[in-house]
């Protein structure tokens, strides 16, 4: 549709792995590198992880298409939880007859195959895609499998590529023997920012287009949707394209790829890392009206008050409203404290009959108002700002980046909040699990915002609470379960909610972020 408006040979962004258009990130040329080193050091097991969509495929096919003909390759890229007969499985990748067999027979032919191919100087690689999938006890018959060797040399040597539950599963005490003869093992990590634009740039000359069809702005905003995802990044660049044809646009701008992300997220499938707003003349969800009508009530001065005066006339007419009207007062959220002054003092959680303490307002680098209460006590609402300007400029527009620590007990909570918040411009500091050693060896000077992800319906241990209890900078508790179901599900809100509540907490403190070193 839109290949010929801007001189493109070929649509550039594919969601079929194609070999053609890879692109070597630093990560991806160590990836392939280290593929490359277990080939030819005859490493008995390699083990490629990612996320999904990080390109692991596209690097396996263009490993095949770059391999010499001194290899015998059987590829198995259909595995699933009904997995079957292993040998059947290998035997068939090998275009080995099995029909009829025992699985005695089978093993017998396997281990023929394999030793004719040796002594004609041919080496015998299988891998395995999607190998996440494969159970404990699968993976373990393939680990006796390996033992057919030739003399000294690893005659069967094998490639699992997989997502990070791989690389759980590989961690299993029953497995430890497996993991042992794992030789060569990477995780490939999401792109980064830089990376990203050099991706789009590098697929759109391939393709024979302009590699500044999208302009560095609009980069930018493809990196923070789709977390450097190389898929979600085609996806999302392709859609732009289709809307810049539709536009007769020569360049796609960030407002126009923030729209494409405002349909995909609209959709409830498309797996957007940060919130792009409200389409225009799209209905308001119960969320953006409750937040747009928190925003609204901020932002309106009575008429006769100054704009000095408006914010705390504004406050206390919010605290006043359920006395003088009759009305019942709004429930506060029954859960666990956020300051740091509550949390070292208490375990239990805040009720409705533990007071919050009188609000107060402060104002962001921005100038938009802050209500303190939002802060101190842990609910889902995150203090958001007036507009999408605003939004941009407080997520983006800060001097110096926030220094995080980061404090879960779970790794993959850890890997996932790192590499989220730091796409929304946090610099992370240290990931720690909760132990009390890991976290008093953490010096707070270096460190803006602690982040402690905990499960809120169990109190922290003795230890690791004492230690918190001295921390000298902000702490903001958050609730691990909700973490942990935006890993699964890719929930769009949590990363510019949890954004918005540490910088709000970080500026409530009066801190200047100018002067933060």
């Amino acid at each position: 549709m839109y290949e010929s408006f801007y001189s493109l040979t070929e649509k550039p962004f594919t969601l079929l792995p194609d070999p053609g258009f890879l692109y070597l990130s630093d990560k991806h040329q160590m990836a392939l590198t280290l593929l490359e080193y277990g080939l030819n050091d005859h490493a008995g097991f390699t083990v490629i992880s990612g996320e999904i969509g990080a390109g692991k495929t596209t690097l396996i096919r263009h490993m095949l298409n770059q391999m010499e003909h001194d290899y015998t390759v059987g590829l198995i890229s259909n595995t699933h939880s009904s997995f079957g007969e292993l040998l059947q499985w290998i035997l068939l990748a090998f275009s080995v007859e099995h029909r009829d067999m025992s699985k005695v027979e089978m093993y017998q032919r396997l281990v023929d195959f394999i030793i004719a191919e040796y002594a004609q100087n041919r080496r015998t690689v299988l891998i395995i895609d999607e190998a996440q999938n494969m159970d404990a006890e699968t993976l373990e018959e393939l680990r006796m499998l390996s033992n057919i060797n030739a003399d000294k040399d690893q005659a069967l040597q094998v490639i699992l590529v997989g997502q990070r539950e791989l690389r759980e599963t590989l961690k299993r005490p029953d497995l430890i023997q497996f993991a042992q003869r794992i030789t060569v093992d990477y995780h490939l990590e999401p792109l980064s920012a830089a990376e990203t634009a050099a991706y789009i740039a590098h697929r759109l000359q391939t393709a024979g287009g302009d590699p500044e069809t999208f302009t560095p702005e609009a980069c930018e905003a493809i990196h923070r949707y789709s977390n450097g995802v190389p898929r979600l990044i085609n996806l999302l660049c392709d859609t732009a394209l289709v809307y810049g044809y539709a536009e007769q646009m020569q360049r796609i701008d960030e407002r126009l790829v923030t729209d494409v992300a405002r349909e995909k997220q609209q959709g409830g499938i498309f797996p957007i890392y940060a919130v792009a707003g409200p389409a225009t003349g799209a209905p308001a969800t119960a969320t953006d009206t409750t937040a747009s009508t928190d925003r609204a009530v901020k932002a309106a001065p009575a008429a006769t008050e100054t704009p000095e005066d408006s914010t705390a006339s504004t406050a206390t007419a919010i605290q006043d409203a359920p006395a003088e009207t009759g009305t019942p007062a709004p429930e506060r959220p029954a859960q666990g404290p956020v300051s740091i002054e509550l949390a070292a003092l208490t375990e239990q959680h805040v009720t409705d009959e533990q007071p919050a303490p009188q609000a107060e307002k402060q104002t962001r680098t921005t100038g938009t108002p802050v209500d303190i209460t939002a802060i101190l006590f842990r609910d889902e609402q995150s203090v958001q700002p007036a507009s999408e300007d605003d939004e941009y400029r407080w997520m983006h527009g800060s001097k110096k980046k926030l220094r995080l620590g980061i404090c879960s007990a779970e790794e993959d909570s850890r890997r996932y909040l790192a590499r989220l918040l730091g796409s929304y411009g946090f610099d992370i500091i240290a990931t720690v699990p909760i132990d009390p050693e890991q976290l008093a060896a953490l010096d707070p000077l270096t460190l803006d915002v602690l982040l402690v992800d905990r499960d809120t319906s169990h109190p922290l241990p003795q230890a690791a609470a004492a230690v918190i209890a001295t921390w000298t900078t902000p702490v903001l508790y958050n609730d691990s379960t909700v973490t942990v179901d935006s890993l699964r599900r890719g929930n769009p809100d949590f990363g510019m909610q949890l954004s918005g509540r540490l910088q709000s907490l970080f500026d409530s403190t009066g801190t200047d972020t100018a002067a933060i070193q």
